[in-house]
């Protein structure tokens, strides 16, 4: 059965294909869309076997800071026993085709379309696709921000099928969150979600604030204020917002419009040089 998320296939385009495309690079923000996840633009890692990799963020001095993101393509049998090589640094994982096998502590766990992971850094964890068929999941990477009195967060094991989207206030629910970690905990220094809007929801002003943003588009189409541009976005693109950048967005329909949501939370923000 096909997923319900939007997964990059791979292949080339035919030399037949105009080169005129929606990918924009400035100083505040990134879209990178779907056309542009090809065999040529992936990445193969350390220590992982059958898997290759779309980089879609990393930290870049002067633009986005805080984490990095991936799209792993992972054929049957592939996978790693290491697949972090950095000390200190967190991960989140979250399955959009096909199921794969992650041990985090000793103890095995499947996910399957729409399951999610959150591994504390410095935690020992493997992966595998044990199916028969590829499967393809974002990964999210983090230098865990540490704070005296406060442990580093419990292991995630979740599936948004059964979770409940918050609505947000006074939009009658055509602007809900799905939450995977708890607001209140502070112990999270990030935070991944999945914001649905309904046909015609939108965020009704130009939101400015220090949270740095990764967006993946997974089901749907919107128009989405990046800064001062309205960009056209559909399922499989993807944004990458710096701190402070305005945002907004119009969800035009038919169906719903979904993305996956990486933002940085709950910690001072650092002074001096580091």
């Amino acid at each position: 059965m096909k997923s319900k998320y939007h997964t990059p296939q791979g292949g080339l385009p035919p030399q037949t294909q105009m080169l005129t495309d929606r990918a924009v690079f400035t100083d505040a923000y990134a879209v990178i869309p779907k056309g542009t996840f090809s065999d040529i633009v992936t990445s193969f890692l350390p220590f992982w076997e059958g898997a290759r990799f779309w980089v879609l963020s990393r930290p870049l001095s002067g633009f986005a800071e805080t984490f990095s993101q991936y799209i792993a393509d992972l054929q049957p049998g592939g996978g790693s026993t290491r697949p972090e090589t950095e000390a200190g640094v967190q991960a989140a994982l979250f399955v959009v085709e096909g199921s794969i096998s992650v041990v985090i502590n000793g103890e095995t766990h499947q996910l399957e379309e729409g399951g999610f992971a959150y591994i504390p850094p410095d935690t020992a964890w493997s992966l595998r696709n044990t199916s028969d068929s590829p499967a393809r999941f974002h990964w999210f990477r983090k230098l865990y921000q540490k704070v005296e009195g406060l442990d580093a967060p419990d292991p995630l094991v979740l599936n948004e099928n059964d979770l409940s989207p918050t609505p947000m206030p006074d939009t009658a629910g055509v602007w809900a969150t799905t939450r995977f970690m708890d607001p209140e905990d502070m112990r999270h220094d990030m935070h991944i979600t999945i914001v649905t809007f309904q046909p015609g929801g939108v965020i009704p002003f130009a939101e400015t604030h220090v949270m740095e943003h990764g967006i993946y588009v997974l089901e749907g189409k919107a128009v989405y204020r990046l800064n001062q541009d309205w960009v056209e976005v559909e399922a499989g693109d993807y944004m990458w917002l710096r701190a402070f950048c305005p945002q907004a967005c119009y969800a035009g329909g038919p169906g719903p419009f979904r993305y996956l949501l990486y933002k940085d939370v709950n910690r001072h923000m650092p002074l001096g040089l580091r």
